[in-house]
C-alpha cells in the first residue's frame, strides 16, 4: 500500500457523499451506495488497526482482565509522611443514639473465655481451617478417575467421488452416510477399560448394485482393554488416591498444630497483658508513695527540720514515677491490642478504647517433671512428628509405583461384537438381536524402552528421597528432645524465679518501711528513702514479671509436647461451603 492510498483511507475531511460525479445534478443512488459502503470499510480498517496497535498495551473490560498495569510512580516513588501538629481539642458531646454503639469502658475476661474467643473469631484459625477442607476436595477428585462416562458420536458424510468406467469416461460415486453410536466407558482399578458401545448407520449410494439402498447397518459391542505390566493392578492405579489421602492427613496435622499454636500464643498474650496490667499497679502505687514523700518533705521543710534541697530530691522522684507510669500504660496499651488482634471480637477490634482486664490469676505451682514420660508424650503427640510419617509412607508408595512404572508396557484387548444389517432400521436391529453374526478379536500390544534410564531415574529419586525423609525424622526426633529439655529446664528456672523475687519483694518492702521511718525521725534523706522506694518497685516488677513468665514457661512446655494446658478439650472442624453451595 503506496502513501497516496493510505492518506486517502484516513482521510476523513472527504464528504461522505460525493455529489460532484454525477453532472446532471440527479444523485446516482447507486454510487451513493458504493460511497458509503467503502466509508464503513474504511472505518472497520481504522478501528481494527486500532486495536491491534492498543491491544498490547492493555485489555478492556469487567475487571477480569489478563494483566494488571501498575503505574510506575507507585513502586519507584517512596513517599513522605507528614504529620501536623497537634491542637487542643474541645470534648464534644456524645449522641444519645451513638452512645449506645460505643463498646463498654472495661471487659474482664477469663484466660477460658479468650481461648473460646479465638477459636471462634480468630483470622489466622479461620484462613487455615479451609485447608482441611481442600485436601477433603482432592481426594475426591482423585477418585473420580474412576467414574463411568457416558459417551455418544453422530457422523454425517456427503461424498462424491470420481470413478472410471470401462465406456471411457469418469462417473461419480455419491455416498450419503450418517452414523451414531451411545455407549458407556467404565474404567477399572485393575487398570483396565471396558466399553459397551451400541451403533447404528445409514448409507445410501444410488447403485443400481445395491440390494439395499439405503442400507441400515447395527452393531453392539463389548470391549476390554487391560495393561499386564506398567499400570496393572490395584496399587499403581490407585496410587493418586493414596498420595491425596495422605496429603489430607498431613494438612489435618498441621492443621492441629496451627490450632495449638494460636492457642499457646492467646496464653502468652494473656498473661503479657496480666503482667502490663499489675506492673501499671505498681508502678501507680509507687507514684502515690513518692507524692505523699513530696508532701511529707515540704511539711518538713516548712517547720524547719529538713533543708530545701529535700523538697526537689521528692519531687524529682515524683517525676521518675510519673515516667515510669507513661511507659507502663504504653506496654498495657500495646499487650491489649495484641490480645485484641488474637481474638477478632465484632466489637473489640485493635482501635476500640476498651480496657481489657485478665481476671484468671496465675496458680504458681510446682510440678514434679518426669523427663522420659514427657519426652514419650512429645514424641507421640508432635504434628511434626506425624507429618513426617505420613511423607515416609508416601515415600513408600512412590517407590511401589515407580517400581511398576519401570516395567515393559503390555496390553491385551479383547472385543465381542454383534453385527446386524437390513434394509430398514428394524430390519438391522432384529438382525443384531438374533446374534447369528458375531465378532471376537483378541490383540496384544508390547512396548520396552531400550534402556529404560528414565523409569530407573524415577525409582532412584524415590529411594533418595526415602532416605533424605528418614534423616529427616532422626534429626526432627533430636530437635524435638531438645525443646523439651529446654522448656523443663526453662520452667525450673522460673519456679526459683518465683521464689527468689518474692524472698526478694519481701524484704525490700522492709527495707523501704525503714527508710521510711528513718526519714521521719531526721536519721536519714530522702534519696535514701526515694532509692529503697525505687528497689522495692523493682522487686515488685521482677515478682510479677516470675509469675507470668512461669505460667508462659508451662504453656512453652505443653507446647513441646504437643498438648495444651487446662482441663478443657479443644476440638477443631474444617470451614466448608453450605449444601446450597455444593
Amino acid at each position: 500500500m503506496n502513501k497516496r492510498t493510505t492518506k486517502r483511507i484516513f482521510d476523513f475531511r472527504s464528504p461522505i457523499v460525493d455529489f460532484s460525479r454525477s453532472g446532471s445534478g440527479r444523485i446516482d443512488a447507486a454510487h451513493i451506495k458504493s460511497q458509503i459502503v467503502n466509508r464503513r470499510s474504511q472505518i472497520c480498517l481504522l478501528l481494527s488497526v486500532f486495536c491491534l496497535l492498543t491491544g498490547c498495551e492493555q485489555f478492556f473490560g469487567d475487571g477480569n482482565s489478563y494483566q494488571t498495569r501498575i503505574a510506575p510512580e507507585r513502586t519507584r516513588r517512596v513517599e513522605t509522611l507528614e504529620l501536623q501538629e497537634a491542637k487542643k481539642q474541645e470534648k464534644i458531646p456524645t449522641d444519645v443514639n451513638e452512645a449506645r454503639k460505643v463498646p463498654p469502658e472495661e471487659l474482664k475476661l477469663t484466660l477460658e473465655e479468650c481461648r473460646a474467643l479465638t477459636l471462634e473469631n480468630n483470622l489466622d484459625l479461620k484462613v487455615q481451617l479451609i485447608n482441611p477442607a481442600l485436601a477433603a476436595e482432592r481426594v475426591s477428585e482423585q477418585e473420580a478417575q474412576f467414574e463411568a462416562a457416558f459417551y455418544s458420536n453422530l457422523t454425517f458424510s456427503k461424498t462424491d467421488t470420481p470413478v472410471a468406467s470401462f465406456l471411457d469416461e469418469i462417473s461419480g460415486s455419491q455416498v450419503d452416510y450418517t452414523s451414531t453410536n451411545l455407549g458407556v466407558q467404565v474404567p477399572l482399578r485393575t487398570g483396565g477399560t471396558i466399553n459397551f458401545d451400541l451403533a447404528d448407520s445409514r448409507a445410501k449410494t444410488g447403485s443400481f448394485y445395491s440390494i439395499f439402498d439405503p442400507s441400515y447397518s447395527s452393531d453392539m459391542s463389548v470391549s476390554i482393554s487391560q495393561p499386564l505390566l506398567r499400570g496393572a493392578g490395584k496399587r499403581a492405579n490407585t496410587y493418586a488416591i493414596r498420595i491425596a489421602e495422605y496429603e489430607r492427613q498431613i494438612t489435618d496435622a498441621r492443621t492441629k498444630l496451627e490450632v495449638i499454636r494460636i492457642i499457646a500464643d492467646v496464653d502468652r498474650v494473656y498473661w503479657r497483658l496480666y503482667a502490663a496490667r499489675r506492673e501499671l499497679d505498681v508502678r501507680k502505687k509507687q507514684y502515690e508513695l513518692a507524692e505523699a514523700l513530696y508532701e511529707q518533705a515540704g511539711r518538713f521543710v516548712a517547720a524547719g527540720d529538713k533543708p530545701q534541697i529535700e523538697i526537689i530530691r521528692t519531687e524529682a522522684g515524683v517525676a521518675q514515677q510519673l515516667e515510669a507510669i507513661i511507659l507502663a500504660e504504653n506496654n498495657v496499651r500495646d499487650r491489649e491490642r495484641d490480645l485484641k488482634r488474637t481474638l477478632n471480637k465484632a466489637d473489640l477490634d485493635m482501635q476500640t478504647p476498651t480496657v481489657l482486664i485478665a481476671a484468671t490469676e496465675p496458680d504458681p505451682v510446682r510440678y514434679e517433671l518426669e523427663k522420659e514420660e514427657l519426652l514419650a508424650t512429645a514424641m507421640n503427640n508432635r504434628m511434626e512428628m506425624l507429618e513426617l510419617e505420613l511423607q515416609i509412607a508416601e515415600d513408600f508408595a512412590a517407590i511401589d509405583y515407580m517400581r511398576n512404572q519401570s516395567l515393559p508396557l503390555v496390553t491385551m484387548d479383547y472385543r465381542y461384537n454383534v453385527n446386524g444389517l437390513g434394509g430398514s432400521r428394524n430390519d438391522s436391529f432384529d438382525l443384531l438381536f438374533d446374534k447369528r453374526f458375531e465378532d471376537h478379536r483378541v490383540g496384544l500390544q508390547l512396548l520396552v524402552p531400550l534402556g529404560n534410564e528414565a523409569g530407573k531415574s524415577q525409582l532412584r529419586q524415590a529411594f533418595y528421597q526415602r532416605k533424605q525423609r528418614l534423616a529427616s525424622r532422626d534429626s526432627r526426633e533430636a530437635l524435638i528432645e531438645l525443646e523439651v529439655l529446654n522448656a523443663i529446664d526453662q520452667l525450673e528456672a522460673n519456679w526459683q524465679r518465683v521464689l527468689a523475687s518474692r524472698q526478694r519483694s519481701i524484704l525490700d518492702g522492709r527495707l523501704f518501711d525503714a527508710e521510711k521511718r528513718q526519714f521521719e525521725l531526721g536519721l536519714g534523706t530522702s534519696t535514701e528513702v526515694l532509692e529503697a522506694q525505687t528497689n522495692f518497685a523493682d522487686a515488685q516488677r521482677a515478682e510479677i514479671l516470675a509469675l507470668s513468665e512461669y505460667q508462659i514457661a508451662l504453656v512453652d512446655l505443653a507446647y513441646a509436647t504437643g498438648t495444651l494446658l487446662g482441663a478443657a478439650k479443644v476440638r477443631w472442624e474444617p470451614i466448608v461451603l453450605p449444601e446450597n453451595i455444593q
